[in-house]
């Protein structure tokens, strides 16, 4: 009896472990796919998205959709999403991110609010390798500029290391995240790539590309091919 109950014990755990697992690999599907909805929506609109010139130099992409995964609770905020690099044979599979705390500047506008982050050189990108780092401490930020051809200033480009917006409510717009916390998301890179493959490896290219991921890889590639066409 002892021994029936041990192996239906046992069975059960592996069940709910498997559908722990499933569940965590389609929250990774949906997550890809509702930041390149939210990166599509900004771009389509040519006064309020990222400059083609900053999406072109930029080194690595985070997309913090909003949509019920972004709450604020007492004064705080928590958001989940996706990062993805450059390589030298394109944009890598994307890394599972999520951030959480920093200034009231990126509450405005409720509960939703998509977050869009440019890693413009490689100390920011090793930012994003790391467990977790604070930013404006380990990597500083600034507000980015909107239109899709704006120029931007000669000091953003060359100071901030990182360039931050949101949208909430329709408004794209630069934004202080000064003191958020961004680290990655290992359950999610579990669900996606499986338990031996690491941060570095994933944002260096080394990983395949989900089918999942590809429409936002295509959506970040064609804007940076036109923005180098031009």
């Amino acid at each position: 009896m002892l021994k029936r109950t041990l192996i239906v014990a046992a069975m059960t755990f592996v069940v709910t472990l498997t559908a722990v697992a499933s569940s965590d690999r389609e929250d990774d599907v949906y997550r890809t796919q509702k930041a390149a909805q939210v990166f599509k929506e900004i771009m389509d609109t040519p006064d309020q998205g990222v400059p083609q010139g900053l999406l072109e130099s930029a080194k690595c992409i985070a997309i913090i959709p909003g949509d019920k995964k972004f709450a604020f609770i007492f004064g705080g905020s928590y958001g989940r999403g996706v990062a993805t690099c450059r390589t030298a044979t394109g944009w890598s599979a994307p890394m599972f991110v999520a951030i959480d705390g920093g200034s009231v500047g990126y509450q405005i506008g409720g509960s939703s609010t998509d977050l869009v982050m440019l890693f413009m050189n490689d100390h920011a990108l090793q930012s994003l390798m790391s467990d977790k780092f604070k930013i404006g401490a380990d990597a500083s930020v600034a507000a980015g500029p909107v239109g899709r051809n704006a120029a931007a200033g000669t000091d953003l480009k060359l100071n901030a290391e990182i360039l931050s917006y949101s949208r909430s409510k329709g408004v794209f717009a630069g934004v202080s995240l000064e003191g958020a916390v961004m680290q990655a998301d290992k359950s999610g890179d579990q669900a996606m790539y499986g338990h031996d493959v690491s941060r570095r490896e994933i944002l260096n290219g080394k990983i395949a590309v989900p089918t999942s991921a590809q429409p936002l890889l295509d959506e970040i590639g064609g804007y940076a091919r036109v923005a180098k066409a031009e």
